[in-house]
């Protein structure tokens, strides 16, 4: 049992969940939602806080100031809780209620636009309003996770490592596109030590990270409407788009199973089945997908019956006809 004194010290980095008897692929699911933040993104946070304070970019009495749809939020209210700096968060209306709820609970101040930009949407929206925080204060300091090196550094140093380390076997890793930071760590790692591992990056229908038409989307997590600064598609082998109703379907699918996972991590299982289902040479080799969170702040969304039905439709939960075969 460890003994830490700051938050962000602890993160369990080698749980992963066996999802063959459930999706009926030979899948492994590395769970990063156990940690005082409840999601990857407290590696992001906490390699950006420090390479800032390493530069001298931060320092006492800077304001921290963050565009995130939720995850990263909380990470960033953590760090700036346990280390003294003031934080602010810029979200949207897609971030539930219990995220804010938290980050706020942390001491850290929410900011929630409520009109998209005509181009670029929510996130265009989010990062001019953050740009003028920037200009209007110089105490401000925006780390900026779009295009921030740190963030992929995070995933090449703790979470490719770990998996490459624990399956020796490794035919292919699935990993979800947002800010591509996992994606891209995970991607550099294994093109330089595993060049044999297959990378596919799973990202949600309606994102323009891979070049797709915009389209709203409800779940945050997964997908941009700005394509990422830090992708770079020579790492990637393939790409999965995934509608929102298949990524609320695996989350229900799991749930039935006693796992509570988050929206991002339904749609990378459901893009990773429909991807395994294609490509059957890969039948015999260790698939991984990478689960960026766990459940409990979805369940006035992805989990909550009346707001799936008012979005996707009554037929939305009708799981009978998806257990008989994988999600496509």
């Amino acid at each position: 049992m460890p003994i830490i004194v700051e938050p962000q010290d602890y993160h369990e980095e080698d749980l992963y969940v066996d999802l063959e008897e459930t999706f009926g692929h030979r899948l492994y699911l590395k769970c990063e939602g156990f940690n005082f933040a409840g999601s990857i993104k407290l590696k992001v946070a906490r390699e950006m806080v420090v390479a800032a304070e390493r530069s001298g970019l931060l320092r006492p009495g800077s304001i921290l100031v963050e565009s995130s749809s939720g995850n990263l939020g909380v990470a960033l209210s953590i760090l700036a809780a346990s280390r003294g700096y003031t934080f602010v968060c810029v979200t949207d209306t897609r971030c539930n209620l219990a995220t804010k709820q938290l980050m706020e609970s942390l001491g850290s101040r929410v900011y929630t636009v409520v009109e998209p930009a005509l181009d670029g949407g929510f996130l265009g929206a989010r990062l001019r309003y953050v740009r003028e925080l920037c200009e209007s204060d110089d105490r401000y300091v925006w780390l900026n996770q779009y295009a921030n090196p740190a963030n992929w550094q995070a995933h090449y140093r703790w979470t490719a490592p770990a998996v490459a380390g624990r399956f020796p076997d490794l035919g292919v890793l699935f990993v979800g596109a947002g800010t591509t930071g996992t994606l891209m760590g995970c991607a550099r790692y294994l093109k330089e030590h595993r060049p044999e591992v297959a990378v596919v990056a799973v990202d949600a229908v309606g994102s323009v990270a891979f070049g797709g038409p915009p389209l709203p989307r409800m779940i945050p997590g997964l997908g941009t409407g700005v394509r990422p600064p830090l992708l770079d598609e020579s790492y990637i082998d393939d790409v999965v788009h995934v509608p929102e109703v298949d990524t609320v379907r695996a989350c229900h699918r799991l749930a039935r199973k006693g796992f509570l996972f988050g929206g991002s991590t339904g749609t990378v299982i459901s893009g990773a089945m429909r991807w395994l289902a294609e490509h059957p040479e890969y039948g015999n080799l260790t698939a991984v997908a990478i689960a960026p969170d766990l459940g409990e702040r979805y369940l006035d969304s992805v989990y909550q019956h009346g707001w799936v039905k008012e979005i996707y439709g009554p037929g939305a939960l009708d799981l009978e006809c998806e257990e008989k075969a994988p999600i496509q």
